[in-house]
């Protein structure tokens, strides 16, 4: 297969509802391989597991749910709008991210619920294409309107010590996709998620960093208390751009729902020194290295 024409492959393999294609300018570039999978799967030290039904379902009559009588909206908020667009509580400029909940299997409601978003998957048409110096990326091949539902940032959900020890495995020249999605309880706990979709994982994988993202990320729970790291249009976005996201969850997640991304070069283990990547996202306000989060190599 000539890797410069993917036009007519289907990356997902069928698994999504509509085809994900890619376009790269050199054949020389090397396509990585790993398992496409649209949603997180179970992963060593994860224990509870990602397809389990353990949140509550509502007794609704109707195939959308209304809030004065659906347990769902009452006990978590409205998340959506009726065409399935994100609410102003959770846009990029909020000081803190607010966890939506959907209504799951357990609930009686419809399939075409309106707070049933995330859950039905991918319904843009997005393309893999060469990025530069930054590898590959994502671009989408149509107009996404502010608030839209993009994609997941699907792939293994680990342990703790799972994400740091495959962190200090790194080689220098490999790309750590470890995200670690921190949500900050009233009562002082914190819930901690790590998603690696290094070897399982979906489209969301080849998204890049930004310091100007058009995409934030809001953790979503659907069938099981584990999140799904959902990606959200944070503005109007045009044909042919490119997608890109803020690794460390921006300003917007420094309280609840706060998100850091592991991109500690950690192949340096003798001298345990963390050495931070360069930035290459081309913003204005570019802070030159991509964000770091160093908890990971520390014990708890």
């Amino acid at each position: 297969m000539d890797e410069r024409d993917g036009n007519s492959v289907d990356l997902s393999n069928g698994l999504e509802d509509v085809s994900i294609s890619f376009f790269s300018h050199s054949a020389k570039q090397t396509f990585p391989q790993f398992k496409y999978s649209p949603i997180n799967v179970e992963g060593p030290g994860c224990d509870i597991d990602p397809s389990e039904v353990t949140l509550p379902g509502c007794s609704c009559l109707f195939h959308s749910c209304i809030t004065r009588s659906c347990s769902c909206l009452q006990t978590h908020g409205q998340a959506y709008s009726s065409d399935g667009t994100l609410l102003s509580l959770n846009v990029p400029d909020a000081n803190h991210s607010v966890p939506v909940f959907e209504c799951n299997a357990l609930c009686s409601c419809g399939d075409t619920c309106t707070n049933r978003v995330v859950q039905r998957g991918l319904r843009l048409t997005l393309q893999v294409c060469s990025a530069g110096r930054r590898g590959w990326g994502v671009r989408t091949l149509q107009r996404i309107p502010h608030g839209t539902f993009v994609c997941e940032y699907a792939g293994e959900v680990v342990g703790f010590e799972e994400a740091r020890r495959r962190q200090l495995a790194q080689r220098h020249e490999e790309n750590n996709y470890i995200i670690a999605v921190r949500e900050h309880a009233g009562t002082g706990s914190v819930t901690e998620t790590f998603v690696d979709p290094t070897s399982v994982g979906n489209v969301g994988r080849f998204l890049n960093h930004s310091c100007a993202p058009n995409l934030f990320m809001v953790p979503v729970r659907v069938h099981s208390v584990v999140p799904r790291l959902a990606l959200f249009a944070g503005r109007d976005i045009d044909a042919q751009e490119e997608l890109s996201f803020d690794y460390s969850g921006g300003d917007r997640n420094q309280s609840d729902g706060q998100m850091n991304v592991a991109q500690t070069d950690a192949a340096v283990q003798a001298s345990r020194t963390v050495q931070r990547k360069v930035c290459h996202c081309g913003a204005s306000n570019c802070k030159r290295f991509l964000p770091l989060d160093e908890s990971i190599l520390n014990t708890h």
